[in-house]
Order: structure tokens, then sequence, then C-alpha cells
């Protein structure tokens, strides 16, 4: 029964659900109100029987003519009387239905008891409700009973039952009607979304915007659905771009590769040997470009991965450690170039091979636009690292672009590079919980400034073993 439930629409389900609830509810009230309208009538009845008092000439006439009585057929609400003697013999006054004896009735006549209100049947059958009084008679006490045949509180509570059952009725088809208009107005918005998705999967269209009205549940999720269907649009569109500029980026150093191997081939095939100079400076421009290549593709791979992931695991570091590492590398690309640094200790979290290779980038950056002979200044001081070179500068309108993948500006257009470094420092640097910013320095050439979140002591030992145990 449940699995059929839930096969059901969800429509279908709000509406029977509704209809069910109502169908209690109305069942409930409908039964309570009939047991209090029979418990009231009852109370009635008895406080009307209670205060009947049967005259006590009606009850020695009854006793006098007692077995001559004629008897009659008594009207709806007529009252029933007898006399009740001590022996148990009645004495049913002219045109009453004989009712039963009971033993509270003999009670009541013998004087054991004051009075009695109970529930009896006449010699036919007909349920009556009796009160019994003793009263004195010439002869000594005898009980006179007062009756009252039920059918008319019967009656009553049939009809009654039957209006409450039709309202009832009523009362659950309007439910299950309002319960179906109810759930069709409010998937009206999931129907939406329905169709919306069905129209996204079916024609990988995420151009879809779903009307947002209010600030309910549906709201939320329309809302939700329209930023979802927004990011995989944005997604999509810089893959593509990712993939044009990766295209693009990768045609001229395969085109240069292609050509000077051409040339190679062609001079072994004709046997014309090439110039050694020639020869050499092939060679060596087929290894810069292999290299070129290879630079491309890990920047290519590193901005691959989502932003939320991290090649390897965050450890705390020496950020002092890495920046001496990755300005080895640089005196070692510009042997011409005076590189200042000045370095104080700071500890941050992050993936170290990241890390160095974002300050490489930074410093590569540096070497590559400083003049020759030039001077590139590096300070480390309480998290904040500053590389100044005195190179042409970027201009203030190619600031906001510097950090988008595969920007290069016009001057730096004829120079290696992908324009790959800066988007791979500033994801590195965001990973870490810290901030990027290249600004025109005083007196020509550019800063680069990376704020990294750390302390200038290592943590406790406990701490670091405490985190590698979270992150296993």
């Amino acid at each position: 029964m449940i699995r059929r439930f839930q096969a059901l629409p969800l429509r279908s389900r709000l509406a029977l659900l509704t209809a069910s609830a109502v169908a209690l509810a109305v069942a409930a009230v409908a039964v309570t109100a009939w047991l209090l309208t029979r418990t009231q009538l009852n109370q009635e009845l008895d406080t009307t029987l209670s205060s009947t008092s049967a005259q006590t000439g009606t009850a020695v006439e009854a006793v006098r003519t007692c077995g001559a009585a004629t008897e009659r057929s008594a009207e709806p609400g007529f009252v029933y009387v007898q006399v009740v003697l001590a022996d148990g013999t009645r004495c049913v006054v002219a045109g009453s239905h004989p009712v039963k004896v009971h033993a509270e009735d003999l009670e009541v006549a013998r004087g054991t008891r004051p009075e009695s209100l109970h529930s009896s049947t006449t010699d036919d059958g007909a349920e009556v409700r009796v009160h019994t009084e003793r009263v004195p008679l010439p002869g000594g006490l005898a009980a006179v009973t007062v009756s009252r045949p039920l059918h008319e509180i019967d009656a009553a509570l049939n009809r009654l039952a039957l209006l409450l059952s039709a309202l009832a009725g009523i009362g659950v088809v309007a439910a299950g009607a309002a319960g179906l208009w109810v759930a069709r107005t409010g998937l009206k918005p999931v129907d939406r979304l329905t169709d919306a998705v069905e129209h996204v999967a079916r024609t990988e269209d995420l151009t879809v915007r779903i009307p947002v009205e209010g600030e309910d549940e549906i709201a939320r999720l329309s809302r939700s659905f329209n930023q979802m269907t927004a990011a995989l649009a944005s997604s999509r569109d810089r893959q593509a771009q990712l993939i044009a500029d990766a295209g693009h980026e990768l045609r001229t150093p395969l085109t240069s590769l292609r050509t000077n191997i051409e040339l190679l081939a062609r001079s072994e095939e004709t046997g014309r040997a090439l110039p050694p100079g020639d020869r050499a400076a092939l060679l060596a421009s087929v290894k810069a470009q292999m290299a070129e290549l290879a630079a491309l593709i890990g920047d290519l791979q590193e901005l691959s991965r989502p932003d939320s992931a991290t090649p390897g695991p965050v450890q705390v570091v020496a950020l002092h450690d890495i920046a001496r590492t990755a300005l080895e590398r640089a005196r070692l690309r510009g042997p011409e170039l005076t590189i200042t640094d000045e370095l104080r200790p700071w500890y941050v979290r992050a993936e170290p091979a990241a890390l160095e290779r974002a300050l490489v980038n930074v410093l590569d950056n540096a070497v590559k636009f400083s003049p020759p002979r030039g001077t590139v200044e590096v300070l480390l001081d309480r998290g904040v690292l500053t590389v100044r070179d005195h190179g042409p500068g970027i201009a203030s309108d190619e600031l906001p672009h510097v950090f988008e993948r595969f920007w290069r500006s016009p001057s730096a257009r004829a120079l290696p590079g992908s324009g790959l470094g800066l988007s791979i420092v500033a994801r590195t640097v965001h990973q870490a919980g810290g901030e990027v910013e290249l600004r025109p320095a005083e007196g020509g050439g550019t800063v680069a400034v990376l704020s990294l979140p750390g302390a200038p002591a290592p943590p406790p030992p406990s701490v670091v073993a405490d985190e590698r145990v979270d992150q296993a």
C-alpha cells in the first residue's frame, strides 16, 4: 500500500493527504458532536423525568383498577405511569404501556432506596427511561414509575447522524477538490523547474532562467537553480575559452618547432649539412621550444584542477625558506641582475610545491621585465612579500587583466611565456587564504605584493601532529 502511494504523482499524493486529513478531522468532529448531543438529550430526559411527580390520587386509582385498566397505544412523547407494589405487582395507569419491573423498582417499593433512575423496556420491547419514586398509599408504601420512550431521542440522533454523515461526505469531496487545486497551484513553480531541467538535459541550453517570485522555499529552489545554470554556463564558457587560448598558445611553439625539425630533416635527407653555428642555433631553438611547451602543459594541468583542490597535502611551511629557494632559481635565470632580499621568518599553511611555483612565477616576471643590469628588490615582513622591479611597468588600464588566463600585455607578447603564470599565482595565494596585487612602483617599474596569513614562529609539534591526523 505504501509503495502504491509513493508511486502516485506528487500532486495526487498531496490531494489525497489533504482529503484524508480533512476526512479524519470531519469524522472526529461529527462523532464528538453526535456523542455530545446524545449525552445532552439523555440528561435533559433524566431531568424531565426526575422533575415529574406522580399524583397520589393517580397512584391510588391505578391500584384500585389494577388489572382492569384499558391499555392503548401511546402517542409519541407519551409518559407511561405505573405503580409497583412491594411484592412486585404492577398496576398500569390507563393509556400507559406496561414497563418491565427491575430490581431497582422493587427496592424503592420496599423502602430500601428513595428513588431510582434507569433504563428499561416495555413488554413490547420498546426502550424507555424510567424514574421510580416512593409514594405513600392507604395500604402502605409503593413505588410509582414514570417512563418515557427513547424513540424520540433515537430518531433525533439518527437524523443528526445522517446530517453529519452528509456534511462529512461533502466536506471530504470539497477537501479533495481543494487539495487538488492547492497542489496544482502550489506545484506550478515545481513544474516550471522540472520543465527547465528537462529542457537543459535535452538541449544543454544553460541560458534558461526561471522567474523567481516571493521568498518561499520554491523561490529559493528556483533561485538556486538559476545560480547553478549560470555557474555551469560560466564554467563552460571558461572551459571553451581555455581550450581556444591553449590552442592559440600551443600553435606558435609547435609551428616553430616543426619548422626547425623540418630544416634539420631536410638537411639530413639532401646531404647538405648545415653550418655548425646554424645547426647549434636550431638545436637550441628546439630545446627552448620544447621547454616552453613543457611549461605551458604544466600550467594547463595546474589550472585544470578545481579551485577547491590542492595538488598535495596542506602543511605548515616556512615562507622565508621557500622564498629563498625561489630567489636562487631567479638568480640563475638573470645572472646579470642584482637581486636583493630581506626575508624575515614567517610560517603559513599551504602546499609547499604550489607555493614555491607561485613565488618562482612572480620572480620570473620581475627578472623578465627588468632592464639589463637592473635591480630586483625582495622583502618579506610579517607575511607580506614584496617584489619590486625597475622595468617598464604596467599601464593602469592593463592592471585589472594581469591575473586573467592567457592575458599578456602588448609589450610582453614578444617575450617568452604563456600568460598563465600570474593566474597560477593568484590561484595559489587565494587557496592559502591570502591576497595578491600588482601596482605601479614609484619611480618606474612594478610592485607585486603577496599577503599570506600566518605567524612569525612555527606552531608547537603537538598542533602540527593534530593537523596531520585531521587531514588523514
